[in-house]
């Protein structure tokens, strides 16, 4: 896949979060299927008034779907959002959000016009004060209701054409346990247990990476709209070469506890926390979709787990072999695809050889699978929150994959995006004043150029008066005297 598709393809991934804005989900919009809140900062629909944006039809991709997914019309989340939603706002310049009252991810501002750069940083280059504030973060948004956001607890045939809506409120933190959960989970057939669990909107496709990329940047978006620490980021964990669970402390993201080797330390505020959407199985046999309920703690056993599944935890050399493929993806773009930088980084491919294997979770698969509990399953893996840790890595290694691979572009990118562009809005409000001053420039060069011709002539009409008497020439081409074939009297 080339770096232009896979751009392409990105651009469709901020809506496909599975957000339900919480303006819309009451019956009249569910009827009229038309997500165009209001924004508050001028009292229009997606701000129009100021130009953050307008309602408009939604445009989704007509492209079949893969080989894996057979059906159609079924799933609600086929060609999102247009079971329930087909017009929403569509946001102009940096402004983003379900009214546009928000900023594109790296922009601040009253107008959305400032860039901002963020850092993530390693875990243990963390100073204690910031380690203590990232936790603090984490179990505020644990105990947080979302105050733009719900979760759907149905499908859209069970709301009677939206006048009968299933949605429930959610914190901060769970809904994106949720968004998790939902992008992966197995189609309802009709019937109990009738599910087709070969559809992940988010995992063993191309969608891999550029998901979860979007996925980290908007959870720490609703973090710092939370706190109202805009500097925040999400920490990484570079687990190259681990023995062990390195995080699992009680100064971090918790110890294993005395009593029962399953569960979290007392000591840590995560032994505390109630998990959500951890029973797929259950859901497909009552047909229905988790609702947010708890279901009990937090679970964590790391390194209790088959360890012919996982041998052994990535190492740097893994790391580098995989940052050497250069495509990014190929084949049917799935978990069978061969020398696929996507494939191998999740862990269906072996990092020695680039071709995908079975039996085994390598890379990023390894780290869920070694932590032995809720992060080992797949939709409800986002409950612990060394998800987020994992993650940041995994982005950090998709970043140096996009440096290395495509660097040139990057920094083309760079240039026009923070240097060329702004001296070219300067340029088009000036335009008048540049267009002005180029018509008098023009006219005092045309006098000067003028005035410089007429002075030639008249000292060139001398010269000429002076040269008659003139019996040799100032040039002398030729080696035979007197010749006149290649003189001048310049």
């Amino acid at each position: 896949m080339s770096l232009p598709l896979l751009l392409f393809f990105i651009q469709f991934l901020t809506p496909s979060l599975q957000q339900f804005p919480r303006p819309c989900t009451t019956p009249d919009v569910l009827r009229s299927k038309r997500c165009c809140p209001v924004w508050p900062g001028d009292g229009s629909v997606c701000g129009s008034l100021s130009g953050r944006g307008f309602c408009q039809d939604v445009t989704v991709s007509d492209l079949p779907n893969g080989p894996q997914y057979p059906h159609s019309g079924l799933d609600d989340r086929e060609q999102w959002p247009l079971v329930f939603y087909n017009q929403t706002c569509q946001c102009a310049g940096n402004y983003m959000g379900f009214d546009c009252g928000e900023c594109k991810f790296g922009y601040f501002g009253a107008n959305c016009g400032e860039r901002r750069e963020s850092v993530r940083k390693n875990i243990f280059q963390l100073s204690v004060s910031e380690r203590q504030r990232f936790i603090s973060y984490l179990n505020l948004a644990k105990t947080t209701v979302s105050p733009d956001y719900m979760i759907v607890t149905g499908v859209y045939s069970q709301m009677n054409n939206g006048s009968t809506p299933m949605f429930t409120n959610i914190s901060v933190y769970d809904l994106f346990v949720w968004m998790h959960y939902y992008v992966s989970r197995d189609a309802l057939l009709g019937g109990p247990g009738n599910v087709w669990a070969d559809i992940d909107f988010a995992h063993e496709s191309a969608a891999f990476l550029p998901w979860h990329r979007v996925y980290l940047l908007f959870w720490e978006h609703e973090i710092r709209k939370l706190t109202g620490d805009f500097n925040f980021t999400i920490p990484y964990w570079d687990w190259r070469d681990a023995q062990d669970c390195q995080v699992c402390t009680d100064e971090l993201m918790g110890a294993r506890s005395p009593l029962n080797p399953n569960l979290i330390s007392p000591s840590s505020v995560f032994s505390s926390w109630k998990v959500i959407c951890s029973q797929p199985e259950d859901y497909n046999q009552r047909e229905v979709l988790c609702d947010g309920s708890p279901e009990g703690p937090l679970l964590r056993n790391p390194g209790n787990h088959d360890p012919n599944r996982v041998p052994r935890l990535p190492t740097s050399a893994d790391v580098e072999s995989v940052l050497s493929l250069t495509e990014y993806e190929t084949g049917l773009m799935d978990r069978s695809a061969n020398m696929s930088f996507r494939n191998a980084l999740e862990g269906f491919a072996s990092p020695e050889t680039g071709l995908a294997v079975t039996g085994q979770s390598l890379m990023h698969n390894s780290l869920h699978v070694f932590m032995n509990g809720s992060m080992s399953s797949v939709q409800g893996s986002a409950n612990d929150p060394i998800f987020l840790l994992h993650h940041a890595f995994i982005d950090r290694d998709f970043e140096t994959f996009q440096l290395n691979t495509f660097e040139l572009k990057y920094i083309l990118e760079r240039f026009v995006q923070e240097f060329l562009t702004p001296y070219l809005e300067q340029a088009q409000q000036i335009w008048r004043w540049l267009l002005a001053a180029g018509l008098l420039g023009a006219a005092v060069a045309g006098i000067i150029a003028t005035i410089i011709t007429v002075a030639c002539r008249r000292r060139l009409k001398r010269r000429k008066s002076s040269a008659y008497g003139e019996r040799q020439p100032l040039l002398n081409s030729s080696e035979e005297e007197g010749s006149t074939s290649y003189q001048t009297t310049l």
